[in-house]
């Protein structure tokens, strides 16, 4: 695949998204395994996260995505929650090259927004709160393993489509061993209700409605809900299938919306018993890991 540039005419993030990252400082527990980094360590992924969030632009429409293709014809995507699982994205893009696991610098994992296909699904409990799905946002000093893999870019389309609560970013990920990839990947990043409705819906409420209205939403982006007990197992098992490293980054390095809570401490506690969960037979192939 050739070099793909980041310079091209993207629009650079929007200022609220860029400041989001300013207080947002990194204080995860390495996984137990690991001796604690030492300062000098700590001060060269500070810099190295700086660095990555500086490249990071955003995708505006579809003409945006057609400036990262590649010469034959694909576009690379990150995949951070259940397209941590080869399955589960070989279940949505079929015809994906070259699957492999990477690392993203400047970003932390959050389930802080409503998901309605956890509704059409019914695997969604309003009552608990349990109705969360994950997105990623600027955070200084983390870092994530995830996964990145092309699609064709007839299916840019449909991508866009299906992620519309999201904010679409081109991002530089990197080699497990700190190396910056030559090509820039699609992330789904954070939103906020305002630009979604404003936007997305064209301020149009019926299109909010067909959207998450039916479902009786009437925000989207919250800090107060938990994440989907069979999604959040299936991206637990999604990690571990790829290896200790992204296993302990899923566990260590993905937060509740209180930005404090990380995943492992969840399900050492509120969450006890979500992995040993099965679900419903008509999902185990989704929600399997």
């Amino acid at each position: 695949m050739i070099a793909l540039s980041l310079s091209v005419s993207l629009t650079s993030l929007p200022f609220s998204f860029a400041l989001s990252s300013t207080p947002c400082k990194s204080r995860a527990s390495p996984p137990r395994s690991t001796v604690s980094l030492s300062s000098s360590r700590r001060r060269q992924d500070r810099r190295r996260s700086i660095e990555a969030m500086s490249q990071v632009m955003e995708l505006e429409d579809e003409s945006d995505f057609e400036k990262l293709l590649s010469s034959d014809n694909r576009i690379s995507i990150t995949g951070f929650g259940s397209l941590l699982s080869e399955r589960s994205a070989r279940s949505t893009f079929p015809d994906l090259e070259n699957f492999r696991i990477a690392k993203l610098q400047g970003f932390r994992r959050v389930f802080a927004h409503s998901a309605p296909i956890f509704f059409e699904r019914g695997i969604a409990n309003p009552e608990t709160k349990e109705i969360s799905s994950l997105s990623v946002e600027p955070c200084e000093g983390e870092s994530l393993v995830v996964t990145v893999f092309e699609i064709k870019s007839s299916e840019i389309p449909a991508f866009i489509g299906r992620e519309l609560e999201f904010r679409f970013l081109a991002v530089v990920p990197e080699t497990l061993e700190g190396k910056p990839y030559t090509n820039s990947a699609v992330l789904c990043g954070r939103y906020s209700d305002e630009e979604f409705f404003q936007i997305r819906c064209k301020g149009n409420k019926e299109i909010y409605f067909q959207h998450y209205g039916r479902f009786k939403i009437d925000k989207i982006w919250r800090d107060d809900i938990l994440p989907c007990r069979l999604y959040l197992r299936h991206c637990v098992l999604a990690a571990k299938n790829l290896g200790d490293e992204a296993y302990n980054n899923f566990l260590d390095h993905t937060f509740l919306g209180d930005r404090k809570t990380t995943i492992r401490e969840y399900l050492s506690s509120t969450g006890s018993g979500i992995m040993e969960e099965e679900p419903p037979e008509a999902l185990k192939s989704r929600y399997g890991g």
